[in-house]
């Protein structure tokens, strides 16, 4: 009886140990890193009321007279002036208020005069002042251990003054795709029984779209005695292991049985695409044997890779979605199935379809084009209705 789904990844999960490699990274290399240390404020921001616009730093209840201004300050530069009754000071975007002041009168409000404004339109009192700690508060938690770090983040690192920073280090995925009938890139076609490998070009680009240092390893023919001491000296510098082929029922398929040299975690599962998947654990590292078929080989991917990958760098796993079906589905097979469709937002509802999906083997990349997401098909339905609401996996 083949194991069900969920508790191949109950099994995956308890063999997850904290994932502890981390370094530190100059803030101009960090876009699409993964933060590994919680960031406080050290102080509030801003520490002091800062004007928002160039304009007259004065008291909110004096707009309706004259005032006479004490001078400027520019942004950078410490008030020389001290507010009061019946005066003001010219303050432009970014500088400190003067003390005394509480508002900001904008410069296309205020006609000048002899060295006084007078207010043509008066303002709401702390108009234009950021107040102290309007971005964040002393000890506000501001980026949690885990976060991706975008354009934005990384601004505010830049702001609460770091250069360094650490991060998780990069998990190394190597990519080991197996099969006498498969070429690499550049390589000719002998015949019509060779195929291009198209595996390790796939699934070296899934790992770095999750963060990885993707290793691509020569391509494995199917040979016994080779087959053990690469797929060793392979394991020697990744943390996770991806190989493709070799795992079903063939007369050829040695890796099936160099993969059980090592900790059997998962052996076949009952879901579409996939069923022959095998993992297994050496040490801390993971060897995910996957089928040949590109299809299959992506979706195992992103089911069991991506959940090791998740866990290690404390990612949320947000990207299954509920959508409504656009037209009926008829199962293919017995097992849970993870179905290639299209995902489309129409009329403020995520809706999915399969138009242009290919019916056929699990070789068939050009499904997963355009953005392609899985829709999980239980293994209990046999047909799943128009209107439906179902289960989708968006990739990577």
């Amino acid at each position: 009886m083949l194991m069900s789904y969920e508790t191949s990844l109950e099994l995956l999960k308890a063999h997850l140990k904290p994932y502890e490699k981390v370094e530190k990274v100059a803030l101009t290399q960090c876009l699409g890193r993964i933060l590994a240390q919680d960031i406080k404020a050290l102080k509030n921001y801003p520490e002091f009321p800062i004007s928002a616009m160039d304009g007259y730093a004065l008291k909110f209840d004096e707009q309706d007279k004259p005032l006479r201004v004490l001078g400027v300050t520019p942004a950078g530069k410490m008030p020389e002036f001290k507010v009061e009754s019946g005066t003001c000071v010219k303050t432009f975007t970014g500088s400190l208020m003067s003390e005394g002041s509480d508002t900001l009168v904008p410069v296309e409000n205020v006609e000048l005069k002899d060295g006084q404004i007078y207010i043509k339109e008066a303002v709401k009192k702390g108009f234009a002042v950021r107040k102290v700690g309007e971005s964040y508060q002393k000890d506000e938690l501001l980026l949690v251990r885990g976060t991706k770090l975008d354009y934005s983040e990384i601004a505010l690192l830049a702001e609460l003054g770091f250069f360094h920073i650490s991060v998780f280090v990069r998990p190394v995925v190597g990519v080991l795709s197996s099969g006498s009938e498969i070429k690499d890139l550049g390589e000719s076609l002998e015949n019509p029984a060779q195929i291009r490998s198209s595996n390790h070009i796939a699934l070296a680009n899934l790992a770095q779209k999750l963060g990885c240092e993707a290793r691509v390893f020569p391509l494995l023919k199917d040979e016994e005695k080779l087959t053990q001491s690469t797929l060793e000296n392979a394991l020697k510098t990744c943390d996770i292991l991806i190989t493709t082929g070799g795992v079903s029922m063939g007369d050829f398929d040695f890796l099936k049985k160099a993969v059980r040299a090592y900790e059997i975690i998962i052996d076949k599962v009952d879901i579409k695409p996939g069923r022959h998947i095998k993992i297994a654990q050496f040490e801390e590292k993971f060897i995910l044997a996957l089928p040949g078929f590109p299809y299959s080989a992506m979706v195992m991917f992103n089911l069991y890779a991506r959940e090791i990958l998740n866990a290690w760098l404390l990612q949320k796993k947000d990207y299954i979605l509920h959508a409504f079906l656009e037209q009926d589905y008829i199962k293919k097979s017995p097992y849970l199935e993870f179905v290639a469709c299209n995902v489309e937002l129409k009329e403020g509802r995520v809706c999915v379809n399969l138009k242009g999906k290919k019916e056929g083997s699990s070789a068939i990349i050009n499904n997963l084009n355009n953005k392609a997401a899985l829709m999980i098909v239980p293994k209990e339905c046999e047909k799943v209705q128009k209107g439906t609401l179902v289960d989708i996996i968006l990739m990577p």
